[in-house]
């Protein structure tokens, strides 16, 4: 069993940075991928970014590239998703989750919601304009 806790939400204005945390506890392993992904209100959840434990490769919807940047710490089995440059339409739940045998699919299918077994409660990210 793996348990998520995602950490840094907040309140900033557009054009501000946010940098979330999420830290695994339990069963990890170098097969994890994991990925944040984003619920605004009255829209479905979806995919913001996903990396791959074992060699750090990494993967972005292209609403974010060039302006957010996933990493993992694996001394801290922490993952973080440093936000730039945000604007009101990045305003959302911020959720981050972990495929425990994520290599063993192909990188397309990172942004697949039911690819991942195990989610955090979600932290709230507001930018203002």
């Amino acid at each position: 069993q793996v348990q998520l806790v995602e950490s840094g939400g907040g309140l900033v204005q557009a054009g501000d940075s946010l940098r979330l945390s999420c830290t695994a506890s339990g069963r990890t392993t170098s097969s994890n991928v994991m990925g944040w992904f984003r619920q605004a209100p009255g829209k479905a959840r979806e995919f913001v970014a996903a990396i791959v434990w074992i060699d750090s490769s990494t993967s972005y919807a292209e609403s974010v590239k060039g302006r957010f940047t996933i990493s993992r710490d694996g001394g801290k089995n922490t993952v973080y998703l440093l936000m730039n440059s945000l604007m009101p339409e990045d305003t959302a739940v911020y959720y981050c989750a972990l495929d425990p045998r994520g290599i063993y699919r192909n990188a397309n299918d990172y942004s697949r919601i039911g690819g991942y077994d195990y989610w955090g409660q979600g932290t709230q990210v507001t930018v203002s304009s």
